[in-house]
């Protein structure tokens, strides 16, 4: 097996025999696998998978509906091939370009090609401006240079796909996370097409989860191994402040200057104290981050290769 599809699907009960003929036209000279993970569908997507009985066709069945970045993760877990794809369940992503992102990882050394939609096929209003300001943002904050963050379709080697932590809805970001492993990434032009059956489940009722988690991997890019450089940053210079204010005001009242009614006052204790709270964070998060590589046993760094004589050590 050296190919993996993982396919996560919500209600995608008529797209399912499509797809499976679509791989099997376009991946004819590969031994591959159609891992499907059924998110909580509420239609027969299961029966639809369930008819076919090819051993290569897989179904991972969650109880209820977690979200696509929990089926990502789900799927990719069960994944047996030494490169992962994935993919979209509603037909939009074409099986016809893997074999071009294949060629383009093994030729060009590459851990990650993430696909560039070309002329995507989607709303301008509800989906094509937000995401294209979206990938602009996290572009400027994060330093990964990829065009099409929202693309689905991407390919991995194996070894990096199941070191990936995913969860809550961080699978739009799943390149910004793999450069936390020192991954070569690349990208390619893919075709996208027109949805034919079933609706869309997503609109601008997201938005405010990508910024959240856009927080969150700016945290992660700059700070994660030295949060307190953050918390320790930010409450020092409230500290700084505060206590500037309150020294002004200290030096107004020995002159005979009533001070208990000024806002600045008030202003300045406000932010001694936020000072507290902000560098007692910063211990907090410092002890959380060495306990969690601690108790883990993971390691802050990534090891490439280690070369022992001039020769690359097995």
């Amino acid at each position: 097996m050296n190919l993996s599809l993982v396919v996560p699907v919500y209600n995608e009960a008529d797209n399912i025999a499509p797809l499976v003929a679509a791989v099997k036209a376009a991946l004819p000279n590969h031994s591959y696998e159609i891992v499907f993970v059924d998110d909580g569908s509420s239609d027969n997507t299961r029966e639809e998978i369930l008819k076919f009985t090819d051993s290569n066709i897989v179904l991972v069945q969650f109880a209820r509906n977690f979200g696509q970045t929990s089926a990502m993760a789900g799927g990719i877990e069960a994944a047996k091939g030494e490169y992962i794809v994935t993919l979209d369940g509603d037909l939009q992503n074409d099986p016809a370009d893997i074999p071009l992102m294949i060629a383009k990882l093994e030729a060009e050394g590459l851990d990650i090609v993430a696909g560039r939609r070309l002329k995507r096929q989607d709303g301008a209003i509800l989906r094509k401006i937000p995401s294209k300001i979206a990938n602009w943002l996290i572009r400027k904050l994060t330093h990964t240079h990829i065009r099409d963050l929202g693309c689905t379709l991407k390919l991995f080697r194996s070894s990096l796909a199941k070191q990936l932590d995913l969860y809550g809805e961080l699978h739009r970001f799943i390149p910004v996370l793999a450069s936390f492993y020192g991954a070569k990434i690349g990208e390619m032009d893919v075709r996208h097409h027109s949805r034919k059956h079933g609706v869309s489940k997503y609109g601008l009722g997201r938005t405010s989860r990508v910024a959240s988690d856009l927080l969150l991997m700016v945290f992660f890019v700059k700070y994660r191994q030295r949060p307190m450089h953050l918390f320790g940053m930010i409450g020092l210079s409230m500290f700084m402040v505060g206590g500037l204010i309150e020294a002004y005001l200290l030096l107004l009242k020995i002159l005979g200057q009533d001070i208990g009614g000024r806002p600045l006052f008030y202003v300045g204790i406000l932010l001694l104290l936020m000072s507290v709270q902000f560098i007692t964070a910063g211990f907090v998060s410092e002890l959380l981050m060495r306990t969690y590589y601690g108790s883990q046993n993971k390691k802050p760094y990534v090891v490439a290769k280690i070369f022992r004589g001039g020769k690359v050590e097995a």
